[in-house]
């Protein structure tokens, strides 16, 4: 089994462009080790510009824990097929960048997120964002966003029926790169488009710990959270992908509770797509980043009857960030080869839905 795997991973990836598309799903690998912004290429974020290009964002350097991270940007014009050569858009000179997070919101200005780490740990770190009315071309100064030791972004903002922005974000707690502390938690920060203040709501809490979380709006007010659970990353450390509602636009939260998902302390992504369905995207182990699987859910996040796996075999296929561009396909940026290699997988709600 594990050789039939491997030997479609292989064969997916290898795919041309229109044997790909006839396969349903397309392949594309963007950046990897020849890129020369350093081996570590990790983990990855995306946005559709209003123009139709795209921009990609990561942090590279020498390893996770490295000093010398920084955050770099690439482009994907509309119509073409190469990504521009990755450049640095964010870089503290004494401390390490990680976690870019890129969107660009309905007004047309580009945000840039990503943390600073001030000591050893992620429980050190801080968010600092950028904006850009250029369409990412050039890139205001650094801004702090929040302050309190332990916060991190990893997920784009969504726009509430109102109007206003909310952006996931988490506080990572404990000095052990190994286990997420049972105190860490997911919150949000809330923009108000009228006044231009970013806003902290209530936070999401569980018993093994939860951060990273994903957010759909169901309803006006009626909101959906996955998150990744706290803990280690062994064999031993069984947990869940942990769910939380809110019922007033994102102040205040459920308490998280274990879903059927495993989650092998892994990063998730769940979307709304245009037809009104959730996509989540997720490994399905309790300890291990393969196979990437898609699921696809069309009664508010009850259920997720179709599921498929966008990429499977020995390995690691990990951190999704999902979007539906302009053209309504479905594309997935991960990394794989222990955070080497930024891909791209480009499928349509047809493919995922077949039996």
């Amino acid at each position: 089994m594990i050789r039939c795997r491997l030997l479609l991973a292989c064969w997916l990836f290898s795919l041309t462009p229109s044997a790909a598309a006839a396969a349903g799903i397309v392949h594309e690998k963007v950046f990897g080790p020849e890129t020369p912004t350093g081996p570590y290429k990790h983990p990855a974020s995306f946005t559709e510009l209003d123009n139709g290009d795209l921009l990609l964002v990561y942090y590279g350097g020498a390893g996770e824990y490295a000093n010398d991270t920084a955050i770099y940007g690439s482009r994907l014009r509309k119509g073409a097929r190469k990504w521009t050569p990755p450049v640095v858009w964010a870089k503290d000179p004494f401390r390490s960048a990680g976690n870019p997070v890129i969107w660009q919101a309905p007004d047309g200005v580009v945000w840039l997120f990503y943390v600073v780490r001030f000591g050893p740990t992620w429980s050190d770190s801080r968010i600092q964002c950028k904006i850009s009315r250029d369409r990412g071309r050039s890139w205001s100064d650094a801004s702090l966003l929040a302050l309190e030791a332990g916060m991190m972004v990893r997920g784009r903002p969504i726009v509430l029926s109102d109007g206003d922005y909310l952006l996931p974000v988490y506080q990572e707690t404990g000095h052990d790169t190994e286990f997420v502390g049972p105190d860490s938690t997911s919150l949000f920060l809330r923009y108000d488009r009228r006044s231009g203040q970013w806003r902290q709501t209530g936070r999401i809490r569980s018993a093994n710990g939860n951060i990273q979380p994903a957010v759909v709006e169901i309803s006006a007010n009626r909101l959906l959270a996955f998150c990744r659970r706290g803990g280690g990353y062994g064999p031993g450390s069984r947990g869940y992908i942990v769910r939380a509602e809110s019922h007033d636009g994102g102040w205040t939260w459920t308490e998280g509770r274990d879903t059927e998902f495993p989650n092998p302390n892994a990063a998730i992504e769940l979307i709304r797509l245009v037809s009104g369905k959730l996509l989540l995207v997720y490994n399905p182990s309790m300890s291990e980043r393969t196979p990437l699987t898609a699921a696809l859910s069309a009664d508010g996040g009850n259920t997720f009857p179709w599921r498929r796996n966008i990429a499977e075999g020995p390995g690691d296929f990990a951190y999704p960030v999902a979007l539906q561009s302009a053209d309504g396909k479905i594309q997935v940026v991960y990394t794989s080869h222990r955070r080497t290699v930024i891909n791209r997988a480009i499928f349509d709600e047809a493919w995922l839905m077949q039996p």
